[in-house]
């Protein structure tokens, strides 16, 4: 199959834009097309954030193969990734496993998801980093990050990756709570069943809505660990250095005397 380029998406709802319609995902989307807050533009088709891939047929392979893509960040635990493998051969891309969290912990939390965010926050800073760092690698993009739901963990990655290189906070949360459209009961019935074999106590997913004031408290949370999104990813291993390579490599710079900040969020031609 052939996804449709965001030039072909002008005038969609913004969800429907950026969302990529591919068999055996649920939540595959793009984090292309966000302004930043010193005018350029994330470059489409270069970070994409996704649920599982456990589900992909050949065609879904050979799709993300078609978008050249490098890199994928899974973020399940070890358990939640032996249950449900990544069917990724074929595709090209170099598969990291930085699990934002450990089977025998879920069952030691507090059975709300705002805990969930507070222990990745205050408990998984090396591994946030980390993930941020492949990412950040020379060549690594495009990229593609994904959990099992692709709204929690995906959804704090993404929202950092964002802030980072210079995406304000009203767009990482809009972007954040487009997941909730994309989910529904028969995904809420597999990811208990993962959680399940996973160990874990069943969370309060919030019949997996994504509310955006839960990544706008994250984001405030992880500032108040160092001051600044960048400060705190560095604290936990990331350098200036990559921060910039990251940067550079999903940001557009906007055209020679193109002033003002742009907050355009869907896609333009």
């Amino acid at each position: 199959m052939e996804f449709p380029s965001p030039a072909d998406e002008v005038g969609q709802a913004n969800e429907n834009a950026r969302r990529i319609p591919l068999p055996g995902t649920l939540n595959l989307r793009d984090l292309g097309g966000y302004a930043t807050s010193d005018g350029g533009t994330v470059r489409w088709r270069t970070l994409l954030r996704s649920d599982a891939l456990h589900r992909l047929d050949d065609t879904g392979r050979a799709a993300l193969a078609g978008l050249g893509l490098r890199t994928v960040i899974d973020l399940r635990t070890d358990e939640e990734a032996e249950y449900a493998p990544s069917a990724l051969d074929g595709t090209g891309a170099r598969a990291f496993h930085v699990p934002l969290f450990r089977a025998e912990t879920i069952g030691t939390l507090p059975p709300e998801l705002a805990a969930v965010y507070r222990h990745m926050i205050d408990d998984r800073g090396t591994a946030i980093a980390e993930a941020v760092g492949r990412l950040s690698a020379e060549g690594a993009l495009p990229g593609l990050i994904h959990c099992s739901a692709g709204k929690d963990r995906t959804g704090l990655v993404a929202a950092l990756v964002l802030e980072v290189i210079g995406v304000p906070d009203e767009i990482i949360a809009a972007d954040y709570a487009m997941s909730a459209a994309n989910l529904d009961a028969d995904t809420a019935q597999v990811i208990s069943r993962i959680q399940a074999i996973s160990g874990g106590q069943p969370l309060d997913l919030g019949v997996l809505g994504s509310p955006p004031e839960l990544i706008l408290e994250a984001l405030a949370r992880v500032r108040g660990h160092a001051g600044s999104v960048a400060g705190y990813l560095i604290r936990h291993g990331l350098t200036q250095p990559a921060i910039g390579s990251l940067r550079r490599a999903l940001v557009a710079s906007p055209p020679a005397g193109d002033i003002g900040v742009r907050l355009r969020t869907t896609p333009s031609a």
